[in-house]
Parts: structure tokens; sequence; C-alpha cells
């Protein structure tokens, strides 16, 4: 029958292939013209196909490590029904990547389809066992177990179908919603086989057929007994069907297990229900159940969990770490801790700790050396991420060779094993980790180091020890002291009082970091063992280094205070010649009959910013030039203005701000409202704009947009709502484009309460499933970047970095799925050209922002004002504060806040020392006079 199918499959094919050609046999000259142009469209889907085949072909002799690349070039053979380019690309897949069940099922399945003779069915058998090491998977063993029926006639075919239910039952027979169907299918394969040893109605079996049905039937009875011990979904099916099916009453032992059984289940339901609900990746689901099953403290659940946990996360480097690590320490059975470890850097082969494990667990099982040395050289081609990777992989395999080595000769094979090794190290960093990754990830010279101490400790070579540590002194590390002192120790723990002394002299004369503790070290060593010349000469040169390293402090903090002072100097000339033209401005103004309007509260109020405080200029609706003002006495708005006509609207709109009384906040209200900044000067009727925005979030109480004294918009408002979930809704909107520019929407929090306070809305730390990508051109759009980075991965996120005007920088932030795409994405698309400009692509790791100087942070503690009560929010998002210096002159308690801002109680009682006269018109009109 399955060389039949297998005949019937290929003649299918040959007629298919032939149908296109127009063979006469196949009606194909009789078909009308809509037929001849299906025939054309599949010609040239083929050959698209064809097309699309060879590229992925090319693509993964460039990158075999390409896990898309090899599952859409599996589609499309399939698709074509290229049967021996098919298993060659499953086989090459294979190689290199735990399969899936979905695609060894297909592969298994097609396999079976052809599989006609005895040879054959055997190689099925062998694609059986691959494919049940990948994970536990209760599909694949039930698959197998009823595949392995049909060979049920052949020589020992009963046996091996028993002995593949077993495996599969010690597999995933404790699996508590999938388990069932194995116990199931083994009582059907043994009940099938007690039908035909039944005899011939009417006869009278012999002793040796009532022996077998006896036998049989006790196979049957222990299968039940075993699987009622189980916790099992839908266990009393099971023992009801036991009741029906046997003549003798269930043992008591029996019943007693299947209801400690059901308490169990009762325990796991919680767990299995919670994984039912959960969406992928259920990994908090999955460490629930784990952390349950560990306290139980039964391996064989503990393993199941784990490798049902895996085979849904098995992009997870964490997850596997944690399961070797309890094989390792718990089972330590060496075929299942060696799988684990192997298939976990299949996986994942970017975690370098993964593949660190596996070596010291192969070591731990005492495998051979050539088969651990051929794993670290996979490792080496394994793709890291980070240049310190190869360091710790490099000194793992290291102490590897060194626990090989038996120092009490003098010398051995595995010794000068170790020292090539050593020296491979320093050349592979040197070359391939810099070249690849601009550093090599060793900068203290760590393996240089150990190598060293190997040297000095176990091979009592003192010489070549000192070779060693003059080559890591010349890359760049005499210039500090902990590396001097570590080559000190060694010396004076394995050479002579002569080197450790030449040593510190060098030390002395060489280190810039903390040259005291050096001479300090040098004093105690001649106190010690030197002599009264030795003792002169050691404290003659450290007292001439200390004097040359002071006086180096001394000139660098006069150059700090001369920079400081020159700073201050030109501030205070940019200062004058604000006030100057601000007075010549006023002047001009007086001179033409111009008439302030201001009344005196204002004057008052303003007065001592007018000197001191710079204007703002920025363009849009014909004004010039605004002044920066504080967030002091600054008006709100109530309601749209009316209708006007264009030439006056905006003066009109202005006076109209100045007449609107001042708002107090209520600062119990900063749970239901957010800060919005970077809004356009220009933006008209901006109560209007917002609240058809943020009306989405929920209801709006409020929107108070801050206006200058001259009643021109600011740029940012504080929304209020009526209910906190609004407001937590609301930031959802930071970063939308708003009239061309990117709107920041923040939380309303006082950061002298909560200091700790973040507004920045995106990680800072290193994202190995995310890339950084630098140098692109600024016409590139997020749709261009995507059809870029989707070749390597499934995209989840790409942002676009711009700067608080909308306008690209050339920078994007691209999330995928996993490390592993990342990864690929990072070897394929760096250095690739976009348009004309060569991109560099980087797993996304920012710097750490740098913190202000002491001497800064002392100099903004002594201007510090008191926070604003409504919207406290500390530095905004360019990390520049928002209160003007003239404000940070004034040191006076708060006195109210009005229109969420601050006011100085003290302003309007008494003025600063320095404050100038006020002048009223006809004072300008003397002044301009008298010139």
């Amino acid at each position: 029958m399955a060389a039949a199918g297998a005949e019937a499959v290929v003649a299918e094919e040959e007629e298919e292939k032939r149908l296109p050609e127009g063979d006469p046999e196949s009606g194909g000259d009789s078909e009308d013209e809509g037929d001849s142009d299906s025939s054309g469209d599949g010609e040239d889907e083929e050959k698209e196909n064809e097309a699309e085949i060879q590229r992925l072909e090319e693509q993964l002799s460039i990158n075999a490590f390409d896990y898309n690349c090899h599952l859409d070039l599996i589609k499309l053979l399939r698709q074509e029904g290229e049967l021996v380019k098919l298993r060659r690309a499953r086989q090459k897949m294979s190689e290199l990547f735990p399969l899936t069940e979905e695609i060894w099922l297909d592969w298994l399945k097609d396999e079976i389809k052809m599989a006609s003779e005895s040879s054959e069915r055997e190689k099925v058998y062998e694609l059986f066992e691959r494919a049940v090491k990948d994970y536990i998977c209760p599909e694949i063993w039930l698959e197998y177990a009823q595949y392995s029926i049909g060979g049920i006639g052949q020589e020992g075919g009963i046996e091996r179908v028993r002995s593949i239910f077993e495996r599969a039952l010690t597999a995933v027979g404790l699996h508590v919603t999938k388990g069932t169907a194995l116990w199931e299918a083994y009582r059907e394969f043994e009940n099938a086989i007690l039908e035909t040893a039944q005899p011939a109605p009417g006869s009278v079996p012999s002793p040796e057929q009532q022996q077998m049905l006896c036998s049989q039937l006790e196979k049957i009875h222990t299968l039940f007994r075993r699987q009622l011990g189980i916790p099992l979904l839908d266990m009393e099916t099971s023992y009801a069907e036991y009741e029906e099916w046997s003549e003798d009453p269930i043992p008591e032992t029996t019943v007693k297990n299947y209801k400690k059984a059901l308490q169990q289940l009762e325990k796991c339901k919680p767990y299995e229900e919670a994984l039912l609900g959960a969406e992928t990746p259920k990994l908090a689901e999955y460490q629930a159940y784990i952390d349950f099953e560990m306290k139980a403290g039964d391996p064989a659940r503990i393993q199941l969990i784990y490798e049902r946990a895996l085979a849904e996360n098995c992009l997870v480097p964490d997850l596997w770490a944690r399961y070797n690590q309890y094989l390792d320490r718990q089972l330590k059975v060496k075929e299942l801790v060696l799988s684990a470890h192997d298939r976990a850097v299949r996986n994942c082969p970017w975690t370098v700790g993964l593949w660190i494990r596996y070596l010291l667990a192969m070591e731990r099982h005492r495998v051979d050396h050539s088969i651990i040395s051929e794993m670290f050289e996979k490792a080496l081609n394994a793709g890291f991420i980070q240049a310190t990777d190869y360091v710790e992989i490099w000194q793992a395999y290291l102490d590897y060779l060194r626990r090989r080595v038996d120092f009490t000769q003098d010398s051995s094979k595995e010794l000068e094993e170790l020292r090539s090794a050593f020296a491979r190290a320093v050349e592979y960093l040197k070359q391939e980790v810099e070249e690849r990754f601009s550093e090599s990830g060793d900068p203290s010279c760590t393996i240089m180091q150990n190598w060293a101490r190997v040297e000095a400790r176990l091979c009592n070579n003192m010489q070549k020890a000192r070779e060693l540590w003059d080559n890591i002194m010349t890359k760049g590390n005499a210039k500090y002291a902990n590396m001097w002192l570590e080559y000190y120790n060694l010396e004076r723990a394995h050479g002579d009082t002569q080197h450790c002394r030449k040593a510190l002299h060098r030390a002395v004369q060489c280190t810039s970091d903390y040259p005291e503790h050096v001479c300090e070290v040098l004093l105690t060593l001649e106190r010690i063992e030197g002599t009264l010349e030795d003792w002169d000469a050691a404290v003659q040169k450290t007292e001439n280094r200390l004097a040359r390293v002071n006086e180096q402090r001394a000139k660098a903090a006069e150059k700090e205070a001369a920079l400081a002072k020159l700073e201050e100097e030109k501030a205070e000339q940019r200062k004058q010649a604000r006030a100057e033209k601000k007075a010549s401005k006023k002047a001009k103004k007086a001179r033409t009959g111009e008439k302030r309007k201001a009344d005196d509260d204002d004057e008052g109020e303003w007065g001592q910013e007018e000197e001191e405080q710079p204007s703002k200029r920025h363009k849009g609706d014909g004004l010039l030039e605004e002044d920066m003002e504080v967030e002091m006495g600054l008006f709100g708005r109530s309601g749209p203005e009316k209708p006007d006509r264009p030439a006056n609207q905006k003066e009109k709109a202005t006076t109209s701000r100045k007449d609107i009384p001042k708002v107090l906040h209520d600062s119990s209200k900063d749970n239901v409202t957010v800060f919005v900044s970077n809004l356009s000067y220009n933006m008209a009727e901006p109560e209007v704009k917002l609240k058809e925005l943020f009306e989405s979030c929920g209801e709006v109480a409020e929107i108070r947009p801050v206006f200058s004294n001259k009643g021109t918009f600011r740029g940012y408002c504080y929304v209020e709502f009526k209910e906190e979930k609004s407001a937590l809704q609301a930031l959802a909107l930071d970063r939308q484009a708003v009239e061309g520019r990117p709107m920041f929407v923040s939380p309303c929090v006082d950061k002298n309460k909560h200091p700790d306070f973040k507004v920045f809305r995106y990680s800072t730390t290193l994202e190995k499933h995310k890339l950084f990508i630098s140098g692109l051109p600024f016409s590139c759009t997020k749709e261009e970047l995507e059809d870029v980075c989707k070749a390597h991965g499934n995209v989840k996120d790409i942002r676009l970095v711009t700067n608080r005007a909308g306008k690209p920088k050339g920078l994007a932030y691209v999330e995928y799925e996993n490390e592993a795409q990342a990864s690929q994405a990072v070897l394929k698309m760096d250095g690739l050209t976009v348009k004309e400009h060569v991109i560099k692509v980087m797993i996304s790791n920012p710097p750490l922002r740098k913190l202000p100087d002491k001497a800064e942070a002392g100099r903004a503690s002594q201007f510090a004002v008191p926070r604003q009560v409504y919207g406290a929010r500390g530095k905004g998002r360019t990390q520049l504060s928002m209160v003007p210096r003239a404000l940070q002159r004034q040191g006076n308690p708060v006195a109210k806040a009005e229109n969420g801002m601050v006011q100085n109680s003290a302003a309007a009682s008494s003025a600063p020392p320095e404050e100038p006269k006020k002048m009223s018109n006809a004072d300008f009109a003397k002044m301009l006079l008298k010139k």
C-alpha cells in the first residue's frame, strides 16, 4: 500500500510538470483562453519561486545562522515539491537549530509517505529519534509510537513498540493535559494484542495460551494502575473505564493512589488554568508552576515542567540557564545533562554563559578532550554581541586546559597546549575581536595576567611572567597603581627583592591615578628589607614624585579656576549687553511717543527680570521676539476669543489674556494632571486644539496654557482630567506629532518629594533584542527602514529619533522579537548603504548619562529656588532648568501658587539691594534729552 501510494505521488508530480507544456492527454490544447492565462500565471509564479529559492540559498551560503531564511526556503521547497532539496534544507537547518514541533511533524509525514521498504523505515525511525531529542513533545512521541505499530509484523516488532511507548511515558506520561492520550494509545495497543491472543470460539485454550492470556491481562491491569496513580486531566473517566473493564474489584492500593493523585491534580489545576488563559510567552505563569514543582521536589515533574516552558520559550537564555543549573546540581545524569546543554547553545548561541556552562558540564562528565575542543571552536563562531563575551569564553577554555596539566612534570603535552592556547587567545582578541568591535574586550589584560600567574606559581618560570607583565604595561596600563601592585605582589610571592624594588621604582615614576599609594608601598618595602642607601633613594624619589604631582594638581586647579572666572566674566558681559540693549529699545520707544500699558503691579513683578533675563526669539505670526518669562505670576485663559479682524486680532487676544485673573492651583490634583510641553509657540487657540486631542483619553476638567506677560503662548500647558485613569491614558500620547512637532506629555510630579522620578520613557540599559542604527539619511522614513530590517526577522517597533522641532537626526531604534534576530540583523546590516549613506548598526546599549561636576553642583545649590507647588517636574527633557536666572537670586519662602507657578512673597515687600529704580516714560524722555 505504501509503495502504491509513493508511486501515485510521483505520477501526480510528473503529471503536474507536463500540464503547463500542453500535453494532449492532459487536455491542455482543448482548454479555453481563461485556462491558458491561468497556466501562464502558474509558469510565472513557478519562475518567481525558483528565483526566490536561489536567492535564499545564496543568502544562507553567506550566513548559515539566518533562522527565518531557513524557514522560508523549506516552505518554498515543500510548495514546489522539490523533495531532494527539501530534505537537504531540513537536514542543514536541524544541524544548526533545534526544530519546532510543526517542522518536525511536516518532515516526518513527508518521509513516512515515501518509506516503503524496511531500510527506508529504519531511516524514519532514526529521524524520529532525532526529533524527540530536540524538545519533549507529546505529539511527536504519539506519532512515533503509532508509526512503530506499522512495523509490528517484523521480527521483534511488538517489543519495539512497547519500548517506544515506555520511553514516551517516561518523557511525557506525566504531562497533566496531554499525557492521557499516550496512556490510552498504549492500552489500546495491548488490548489489540489481547484480542489476537483469544482462542477461537468453542475451543479450549492450551496451557501456553492460557498463560499468555493471563500475562496480557496483567499488562493491561498494570497500565491502568500506573495511569491512575498520576495526576492527569479527566482521571475520573479513566477510573470509570477501569471499573467497567476489570472483572475483579479494583485493589485498595490502586484506589488509595488514585485519590492521592486526584488531590495532587487539584493543586496543579490553578497553574494549568493560568497557562491556558495566558498569552505567549507565559513566562510568569511557567515560572510560578516551576516554583510549585520545585517545592514538591519530584525530579521527573520538575524536568517536565521545565521542558514544557522551554518548548514555548526556546529563545530565553535565562530559562535555559536555570534548567541546566538544576540538572547539573540535582539530577547529574550525563546523557540528560549534556543533551540539555547542547539544546541550550543551539537555541541561544549568542549567550556566552550557556557555552561556558556546557564546557564545564562536559568536563564534569569526563567527555573526551577532542570533543570539548571542538565545542569550544563552535562557541568562537557563535557570533557573540559583545567583545567581553569572547574574553569570558576564552578564559573558561583556558581554565579547562589548565586543569588538565600535571605541573609536577617539567614539561608535558598538556602544558604546551595550554601555553599555545594562551598565545592564541591574546592574538585572537587583538586581531579578530578588536577588528569587529574596535576593542579587544580585555583592556586590563586579564588573560595575560592569568598566564603570568600560571608561569610564576605553577611552572616556576618568573622570567616568562616578567615578559608578560612588561607586555601588559606597554598596553596603556602603566598609569594605574593597581596594575603595578598586582605585579609587585606576584614578584613578592615568587620573585626576589631586587625585582620588587625595580617594579616599585617604575611604578612611582609612571602611576598617575594613585601615586601616594605606590609611594607608601615602596617606603614600606625599604623599611623592612632595604639598606640606608635604599631608604634614602626611596625617600628622595617619592618626595620628588609627590612634589611634581602636587604641582601638577595645583596648576590644574588654577587653570580650572581661571576658566570658571572667564566664564563668569563672559556671562557678566552678556548680561550687561542685554541690559543695555533693553534700555536702548525702551528709550527708542519713549522717543517715538509710545506709551507703556503695563500697570504698576506688573512693573514690580517683572522689573528685576527685565534687567537680567535674556529675551527669547522665535518666528511666527509677526512676533519677532518674546521675552523669556518666569513661571510665576503668569496668566491663563478661560475660553476661546471672539472672532475679530486679522489685523488686530492677536493684539486684542494678548490684551484680553492680561485681564484674566490669576488661577490658584490645588496641589492635590497632581494625580489627575499631566504636563504638556514642546508645543508650537504659534499654536492658535491651544485650549481648543488640545481639548480635541485629549478628550479621547477621558473627560477634561481644565486646560491651562502658560502665556508670557505679553500674552504670547509659551509652548507648554497643564491638562487636568476628571479621573486619574484618564491622566494615565494621556501619557500614551507622548511624542505624538502636533503641528509638525513632537508633543511631550509627562506626569505632574513634585521632584522634591520624588527625587528619583524619571520622565524619560525609553530604557537606558542594554537591550539585546533592540538595535541602534546611526548614519541614516534624514529623508529615510519609518516604512523604508522597516523594509530593510524585516528581511532579518520580525520587527516589533521602529522609532526614528527626532529633535524637539520634529526634525530627524539620522538615528533609529529597531526592536525585534528576540535576541537571535537582532544579532543576525547586526551581522547583516552593519555597514549597509541606504540612500548613499553607510549606516552603523549595533545592539542598543546607551551610555550612562554624565553627572554634573561637584563644582557645578555647588553653584547650583547656591542659587537654589523653591519648587513650584503645581506641576513640579524638576528639569525637563533637555536637562535644562526652566527657572530663569533672575529668579535664582531669590531665596525667600514661597507665598502662593498662581496659574500653576510659584511666586516669591518677599518680592513685593522688599526689593534686592541692587534692584534699579523704576523709570516712567517721562524719566526715559529726560534721559534721552541729556544725551
